[in-house]
């Protein structure tokens, strides 16, 4: 029986997943950590890009990294919330009715263009992603540990779509963006393919485990000791309330959104080798930790005003801790 892992063992293990991952994904490294960000959080991710960057290639590939299950699901406009939770099934066999579990009942689920169905269905996520369980016909079924949903949508394509509610995006810990690749990178990926790469077949890529649930088990545990000085929870907390204040924005962060900062910046410290988290920490995680949870006014986002721009000039303006 092998030992336990330990902390640095568990950290170098989730540290050689960019190296695994890259073998199927190019020019992707900060999604990748966000991914592992938000696993060491238990937490949930909004990947966000145009078709074919790779979105649902990282999710597989990661999923293979770190010896977990992974499901897909096309989110469509008659998708049902029983089609992604499970119903009750009846059996002519037994008389009775017995539970089929739907594709939530994984370990990473891919819920893609999560906007192209109804509020209804969308909906049936919450219970799963907040409270780790199904409850069908009045039963709570738990899910499988780890348990994360990374959820796609589409940045340019608003016909037929229902856009996420404030409520629902502030269950999803981290939004993160996925860019159009560089020339160089391109080219890269271009040439993979040229010589054979099959992005259904990942095993050919050569991607094998080399982390799994025990490492991200240790890994948690870890990140909980991680220490916090009291000047980086004000830190944190004068970021949100600096968004509340601001003149270009309806809604600013809310406390859940302090809570996710929090947590995020101490993991991203924990991964980068320190047992204190520091500003430069906070300030790395900001934009993916916030930029879902605030709302532009109309004004402001005539003038050309985005999210990821108000937050860094509060980043800008709020005093750093000494």
């Amino acid at each position: 029986m092998s030992a336990a892992p330990t902390a640095d063992s568990a950290r170098a293990s989730l540290e050689a997943l960019r190296t695994e991952i890259a073998k199927a994904v190019v020019g992707q490294d900060p999604a990748v950590t966000g991914l592992v960000v938000a696993l060491l959080c238990r937490g949930h991710v909004l990947l966000e890009g145009v078709p074919g960057v790779a979105k649902t290639l990282l999710v597989r590939a990661l999923a293979a990294s770190l010896q977990l299950e992974t499901k897909r699901v096309q989110f469509t406009p008659d998708l049902m919330p029983g089609d992604i939770t499970g119903s009750l099934i009846y059996d002519a066999r037994t008389a009775e009715f017995s539970f089929q579990a739907g594709p939530v009942f994984t370990n990473l689920l891919l819920a893609d263009e999560i906007n192209r169905t109804p509020p209804k269905t969308q909906a049936s996520l919450l219970e799963a992603m907040e409270e780790r369980q199904v409850t069908v016909d009045g039963i709570p079924r738990p899910l499988p540990e780890p348990f994360l949903v990374a959820a796609t949508q589409n940045p340019v394509e608003y016909e037929g779509t229902y856009p996420l509610p404030e409520a629902q995006l502030d269950r999803f810990l981290l939004k993160l963006v996925l860019p159009l690749p560089s020339r160089e990178t391109e080219i890269d990926v271009l040439t993979r393919h040229a010589d054979g790469f099959n992005p259904r077949d990942l095993h050919s890529a050569g991607i094998r485990p080399v982390a799994g649930p025990a490492d991200l088990e240790a890994a948690r545990a870890a990140v909980a000791k991680t220490s916090l000085s009291p000047d980086i929870t004000a830190y944190i907390v004068d970021i949100c309330r600096a968004t509340r204040e601001s003149p270009s924005l309806a809604l600013g962060v809310s406390p859940r959104g302090a809570t996710a900062l929090l947590a995020t910046a101490r993991a991203w410290a924990w991964l980068t080798g320190r047992d204190y988290v520091t500003p430069d920490d906070v300030k790395a995680l900001a934009l993916p930790t916030l930029r879902h949870r605030i709302q532009l006014r109309p004004e402001a986002e005539m003038e050309g005003t985005t999210p990821d721009s108000v937050i860094t000039s509060v980043l800008a303006h709020v005093p750093v801790p000494r």
